[in-house]
């Protein structure tokens, strides 16, 4: 990743936190301009930690973009398969019918 890619600005974090949340910019914003990635990161009062974490944050959107799925395993039972349980459970069946009790008539 070029860091000359990436457009950082510093924000008002906003929430919960008072004064010193309200007043000072520590919440950051990235965006990587090729890609149109945005993170931020403002869960800290501190610039530089929530900077560390953008960063991260970045990095890691960005590894899971450029990540290619894995081949998709063909899941359907083949014909012979589906043929061969088929022919089993016909078998048990006949067993069972051997072993049932004649019906009153």
């Amino acid at each position: 990743m070029n860091r000359a890619d990436v457009l950082v600005e510093f924000v008002k974090a906003g929430g919960p936190g008072g004064q010193h949340r309200n007043k000072s910019e520590t919440g950051v914003r990235l965006v990587h301009v090729p890609t149109g990635i945005t993170v931020t990161a403002t869960e800290r009062r501190e610039r530089t930690r929530n900077l560390a974490l953008a960063w991260e944050r970045l990095e890691e959107a960005l590894e899971r973009r450029a990540r290619k799925p894995k081949p998709r395993r063909k899941t359907k039972p083949s014909r012979t398969s589906v043929r061969r349980r088929l022919e089993g459970k016909a078998r048990r069946a006949r067993t069972k019918e051997g072993r049932r009790a004649p019906a009153a008539e």
